[in-house]
């Protein structure tokens, strides 16, 4: 009698925990190896776009995300200097109705603690382990660890992040580009929500070289702020920079003073350089693949780095299930499904970038009147043409599996 299907996963952030809550919901056996010693998430706030909501509600987690989430009015564009609007569209009411699922603002921790409720050090995951290489034997992948010791799997999958060591060990090292941006993140703790100067929205402001993006997390009790600015100078790709809040303020100097009075009131700031790279054209090699940002790094600006990590979690599960032995035919579906998508947000959000820091007045009056248009011909439209990311549905991906069968 055979043994059951083993999974290795080699990382456990919000990509890797996403991909254990699957494979637990499904009865597939695995293990995490995390290189922190504890689980946690650095970091801040999260936009949880509807897309990653029906992932994470197939997985069980419907009332834990409500408990911790902030539900936001709307998306919001203003002007960096005079905070005049440039778009508004509806969130909390319409877009379970368009999209099929909420909107939510999470702290990063708190998505992360409720993905790895499952897991336990020494049950389930083993923390404060370096992985140092990974390789395929035949019809069994060994990922090999800093202290000595091996795992052995049917399939071993990296989910470590930007600077990958399965993607590495797989295509060989590649450095990541610096874009020319550097970020500040933020939290602002909040007595009493909203405060007068942050409306209870997902604040998109846009500016000549910069842009920043303000919303309430931790039910309203806090404002994350992501402050994104053109920069030469590199910055290191890290969040646990530390920065300042009179560096902070000094690259957003004329800004809109609420901006200002809220920037007065940060307090831990950390910055980092913006990296980015090309989509890759395979994730897998033998019975190694890659999930999250191992396999698709991506700018912030369409908000989608943890929700692709989710969806990947969740499909690659499916894929499992579905194919059950033959890990060929599971990592051919689970990157056919992924790998598109993914490569357009990463695209798409490049783009994104651009149209948020236009630095002349005249082509600010031209996209500010093409939002208009937008909106005038759809008022449910996303300001930052996200519609076909929020509309995508993880969920159903076992079926398109079987539509592939059957036409085959």
């Amino acid at each position: 009698m055979s043994r059951p299907l083993r999974v290795g996963i080699v990382g456990g952030g919000i990509g890797g925990v996403a991909l254990s809550r699957a494979l637990t919901l499904r009865g597939i056996e695995h293990h995490v190896f995390e290189r922190a010693p504890a689980f946690g998430e650095v970091g801040a706030g999260v936009q949880v776009t509807p897309n990653a909501v029906k992932v994470l509600k197939a997985l069980g987690l419907a009332e834990e995300l409500k408990r911790v989430g902030f539900l936001p009015q709307a998306m919001v564009g203003r002007n960096w200097r005079s905070g005049r609007e440039l778009f508004r569209t509806p969130l909390k009411n319409s877009c379970p109705q368009i999209y099929g699922a909420e909107f939510y603002h999470v702290h990063r921790a708190d998505v992360h603690a409720i993905l790895s409720r499952h897991l336990e050090d020494g049950k389930g995951a083993t923390l404060g382990v370096n992985c140092t290489g990974v390789r395929t034997e035949g019809n069994v992948a060994v990922a090999s660890f800093s202290d000595g010791s091996e795992y052995e799997a049917d399939l071993i999958v990296g989910a470590d992040g930007v600077r990958s060591v399965v993607r590495d060990a797989l295509f060989g090292a590649e450095s990541a580009q610096f874009t020319g941006h550097m970020c500040w993140r933020a939290l602002v703790p909040v007595d009493r929500h909203p405060l007068k100067f942050v409306s209870p929205d997902a604040a998109f402001w846009m500016g000549p070289h910069g842009h920043l993006v303000t919303y309430y997390v931790n039910g309203g009790a806090a404002v994350n702020i992501v402050a994104v600015n053109e920069s030469r100078n590199w910055v290191e790709e890290s969040w646990n920079v530390r920065s300042s809040r009179e560096e902070l303020m000094k690259a957003y100097e004329g800004w809109h003073p609420d901006v200002i009075e809220l920037f007065s009131r940060t307090e831990d700031v950390y910055k980092w350089g913006l990296f980015d790279r090309d989509p890759m054209p395979a994730w897998s090699k033998g019975r190694v693949t890659l999930l999250g940002d191992a396999a698709h790094p991506m700018l912030p600006f369409l908000s989608q780095g943890a929700a692709m990590a989710i969806e990947d979690g969740y499909v690659l599960g499916a894929a499992l299930e579905h194919y059950r032995r033959d890990i060929a035919a599971a990592l051919n579906a689970y990157e056919g499904e992924r790998r598109p998508r993914t490569s357009r947000v990463q695209l798409e959000a490049r783009e994104r970038g651009k149209t948020y820091h236009l630095p002349s007045p005249w082509a600010q009056f031209k996209r500010d009147l093409l939002y208009r248009w937008r909106e005038l011909i759809n008022p449910n439209a996303v300001g930052i043409q996200a519609n076909w990311v929020y509309i995508y549905d993880a969920t159903t991906c076992a079926q398109r599996f079987g539509q592939q069968a059957l036409a085959a």
